[in-house]
Formats: structure tokens, C-alpha cells, sequence
């Protein structure tokens, strides 16, 4: 057979299966109880919207357009209707500020490839999303810890990029309710990321999937908000703003979204331009139509369902899980992270959980850059009903405590 390693680019070694989609399969097993996936609920689609919205373009003026190439920017009623709704949280942008990606996931990996060159630094938080470390190690970086609440200097960033043979290009992270630990940045550490980012001179690549899946406490400006309050206006800031229809409206349409100054889109529309043209036509038209005729309905919808469900796993988590357990509390989103007992191993778990418990999450080893806290898992609760949580939870408790026993 032929042998493709010493064929394939060098980059390509540094390309992993997702641990996530891999346990996307067992969605399937009709007997498993999965806390795995960070995926929507698939009853709350707003499936009749998009039957209407289609319907509409098939029977009206807008088919043609639709069943065409179109320009790689995106379409633009909505561009527009994307520059209203981040208006709203303080991204006072125009149209033009908007590029459309199919998918998140696809910005992340044009703003690797806009920004990384091989061994140059991308600071990352520990953990960071799983999805985002896919995406940029295909351009061969290295990566950093991003600590906001620590004591590390501009310098010694600086230091830590020079000796492996590169410079420090952007901090990456999810400042509301992150995947996957749930948690929220709050005001100073913004505050404080923004004046590391000057110090630097780096970009911000600041990832909003969940923007809008908050349930509880104080909304709290998205960076580039701040970057644009402290700057004057968006063409002077450094914060490159991702966004995503897939937690809101539909996943399965691959419709996303960077606001930026426009130096950044002028880099982003070229690539797309020779990577797959454009997004989607029918499907950013079909976006558009449902976004601006509901959005704000099926928002409060979702919030409705997954607030409920985030009380009753943190409910099961304080009845049954042992006292040696940890775990975050989010205001919003769609993950719990747990910390275990140091020694324990979330995939060795994981293995056990399947085999005798029928339950799934995700170990969260694969969410450092470095591979390290093996103690710790990933929990989803935003496709399983409350009754499956707690019935979850205790599976899952009862199993750790036994762990936690056998290794006294």
C-alpha cells in the first residue's frame, strides 16, 4: 500500500479525531443517557419558521438569487440584520463590519490561518474549547495559558513565545458561559485582557456561540463592546467578535459570523473567496427570514427549556454527587464542568460509565493544550429532559463515589 505520511504535509500530524463528534454516536444508542454533546435540542428547531421561510423563497422573486453563487461578504439583508441585533449589546457596526462563515467553527479555522504561522503562540485559557485547539493546530502553533487572574507580565508572554521559535499573534477565548466550563469572564478580567492585548499588540478572538443563552445574573458588555467604547469605534479595535445561529435557530444550516474592523474582513473575505466561495445562499436567506421575523421569541423559548434543565443538574449534582467533588455553577450556556478527586481519569470513566452506568460525557483532558487535568469531565444538559438528568446525575455519582472508595 502506499504509504501517504511522508506525502501529507507536516501539518496534518497535528490534526485529531474530535472526542466530541466521536461521542456524538452514541446519541444513537437509544439506552444511553448522554450529558456528551453540546448540541440544541433538536425539538426546540424552529422547523415550522424555516418551512415557511423556505416555502417563501421557492414561491417568490428570492429563488433564483438563492439557487445562485452569490458574493463572498455574505447576504446582505443579513449582514444588516446581524449589525441591529449586535447593536444591542453595545457592537456599533455597519454591514460591511459583518462577514458571514459557514459556521463558527469555520471562523476559527480562517482566523488561525489569517493569523498563525508556524511555532508563533496562540494564548489560549485552560481549558479552552476543544473545537478552537482543532481548528488552529492545523497551522502548527504553539500555545500559551491565558491567565487573566494571574500575575504573568507582558514580557514574560513575550519570552515564552520568542524561546519556541515565534511571537505571541492572539488570546482566544469564550467570555460568556464557555464551553466547557460554563463559566463567565467578568467585567475586570475583560478590562484586564484588553490591556494585555495593547501591551502585545495581538489580536482578540473573543468566541460568542452562547451570547445569548444567558438565564440569570447581569449581562455583561462582550469585549469588543469595550474595545469599541474605548477606542471611539470599531475600526480602531484589536477584538475579532465570532458568532453563531447554531445555538439559537438551527445548527444543521452552518450559518455564522465575525464582526471586525474591516482590514480583517478585507484578509477573511479573500480566503473565502479561494477556500468555498460563499456560505450557503438559501440558507443565510432562510436564516434571515426566521431571524427577523422571531428571533427574539425562539430565544426566550430555548432559554425557557435550558434554564430548567441547568437547575436540575446542579441540583442532581449537590444530591448525589460525593463531597470531593467540584463543579462550576453557569449563568447561562449548556455545560457543567466537574473537577474529580487528583488521580482520577475522566476517559478511564468514562469507559466504566458506558460499560455498567449507560451514561456519556466528555473527559476533559482534550480541552487542554497541554493534555493535562484528567480529573476533570464535561456535562451537557441541554438534550436531556430533567427526569434523565437526575436519573443521570445519580448513575454517574454512585459511580464516582465507588471510584473514589476503591482508590482509598
Amino acid at each position: 500500500m502506499l504509504d501517504w505520511e511522508h506525502i501529507f504535509a507536516t501539518r496534518s500530524s497535528r490534526m485529531r479525531a474530535s472526542e466530541i463528534r466521536e461521542l456524538l454516536k452514541l446519541l444513537d444508542q437509544p439506552d444511553i443517557i448522554s450529558f456528551a454533546g453540546g448540541i440544541p435540542d433538536p425539538a426546540l428547531f424552529p422547523d415550522v419558521a424555516f418551512k415557511e421561510a423556505y416555502s417563501d423563497i421557492f414561491s417568490g422573486a428570492q429563488v433564483n438569487a438563492a439557487l445562485q453563487y452569490s458574493v463572498s461578504e455574505g447576504y446582505k439583508p443579513l449582514r444588516e440584520w446581524i449589525a441591529r441585533d449586535v447593536a444591542k449589546i453595545g457592537i456599533d457596526c455597519t454591514p460591511d463590519n459583518v462577514f458571514i462563515t459557514s459556521g463558527s467553527q469555520q471562523a476559527l479555522d480562517y482566523l488561525g490561518k489569517l493569523f498563525l504561522s508556524p511555532n508563533d503562540t496562540a494564548l489560549v485559557t485552560w481549558p479552552t474549547y476543544l473545537g478552537a485547539l482543532s481548528a488552529f493546530n492545523a497551522y502548527e502553533p504553539n500555545y500559551d495559558q491565558l491567565s487573566l487572574n494571574g500575575n504573568r507580565t507582558p514580557d514574560a508572554y513575550r519570552d515564552t513565545a520568542a524561546k519556541t521559535g515565534g511571537s505571541v499573534k492572539f488570546a482566544y477565548l469564550s467570555a460568556d458561559f464557555s464551553n466547557p466550563t460554563g463559566e463567565t469572564i467578568d467585567l475586570a478580567a475583560r478590562e484586564r485582557l484588553l490591556a494585555l492585548a495593547d501591551e502585545l499588540d495581538i489580536a482578540i478572538l473573543e468566541d460568542a456561540a452562547y451570547q445569548h443563552l444567558r438565564y440569570d445574573g447581569e449581562a455583561i458588555p462582550p469585549i469588543l463592546a469595550l474595545d469599541i467604547a474605548r477606542r471611539g469605534g470599531i475600526e480602531n479595535t484589536r477584538t475579532i467578535y465570532s458568532g453563531s445561529f447554531s445555538k439559537t435557530l438551527a445548527p444543521g444550516l452552518r450559518v455564522g459570523f465575525v464582526v471586525a474592523a474591516m482590514p480583517v474582513i478585507r484578509k477573511l473575505v479573500l480566503m473565502k473567496q479561494a477556500a468555498d466561495l460563499h456560505s450557503s445562499t438559501i440558507n443565510q436567506i432562510a436564516i434571515e427570514h426566521v431571524a427577523s421575523r422571531g428571533f427574539d421569541a425562539q430565544v426566550a423559548k430555548i432559554k425557557s427549556v435550558y434554564s430548567k434543565r441547568r437547575d436540575a443538574m446542579l441540583a442532581a449534582l449537590d444530591k448525589y454527587m460525593p463531597k470531593n467533588a467540584t463543579w462550576t455553577r453557569p449563568e447561562g450556556g449548556m455545560f457543567v464542568w466537574v473537577t474529580l478527586p487528583e488521580g482520577m481519569d475522566g476517559a478511564e470513566l468514562l469507559a466504566k460509565s458506558i460499560a455498567t452506568e449507560k451514561v456519556a460525557f466528555v473527559p476533559g483532558r482534550a480541552f487542554y493544550a497541554d493534555g493535562s487535568n484528567a480529573n476533570t469531565l464535561r456535562m451537557s444538559f441541554s438534550c436531556a429532559d430533567e427526569a434523565m438528568i437526575d436519573e443521570g446525575i445519580k448513575r454517574l455519582g454512585r459511580l464516582i463515589s465507588n471510584a473514589i472508595r476503591a482508590a482509598a
